[in-house]
């Protein structure tokens, strides 16, 4: 069964560490080790970060293993890599979008939830098909972002180089 701590070390490389960004034009908003305010305003790090505090990284995991990783099932997904791009992905684009993708290659029903018969399916998926066809969905969601917003082009060239990195390790 995969494993949560080195899913999360990838992704949160991939998110950039543990900084404060706001850069202009990103949906999230002011973002702390990947965590978008506007998507998670409740999150309790925010009074921390509002105090001149940093948030401990207990709770940055705690954050990531509650909201991510265990919708997508992690612990129950078999291969390492697979759990790792499905959790990444999560992060990155939405729980529902990357269940819905991950359905899709895994030939299962593209619903969102991630229920038994869709755990089934990407664990019987060859994962070195899997991994590939994947992020091949990914880059393919990415440029219909970008196709009917402009503006988030500035972002798709990080997009796809994450995609990449994932697919590689």
């Amino acid at each position: 069964m995969a494993d949560f701590l080195q899913a999360y070390e990838s992704m949160i490389r991939n998110e950039g560490g543990y900084k404060l960004t706001n850069v202009a034009g990103d949906r999230g908003g002011m973002t702390y080790a990947g965590i978008a305010r506007n998507m998670n305003p409740t999150w309790p790090g925010w009074a921390e970060i509002d105090q001149g505090e940093i948030p401990d990284v207990k709770v940055v995991r705690r954050f990531y293993r509650t909201n991510f990783w265990t919708p997508v099932r992690g612990k129950d997904i078999v291969n390492q890599d697979v759990a790792r791009n499905i959790f990444d992905f999560a992060v990155n684009a939405g729980v529902t979008t990357s269940v819905r993708l991950a359905q899709t290659v895994a030939g299962a029903t593209p619903d969102g939830k991630f229920g038994p018969l869709t755990l089934a399916a990407i664990n019987a998926m060859n994962p070195q098909l899997f991994v590939p066809a994947f992020a091949l969905a990914k880059i393919a969601r990415y440029r219909d972002i970008v196709t009917k917003d402009s503006t988030q082009q500035k972002f798709l060239l990080g997009w796809i180089n994450r995609v990449l990195r994932e697919a590689a390790v």
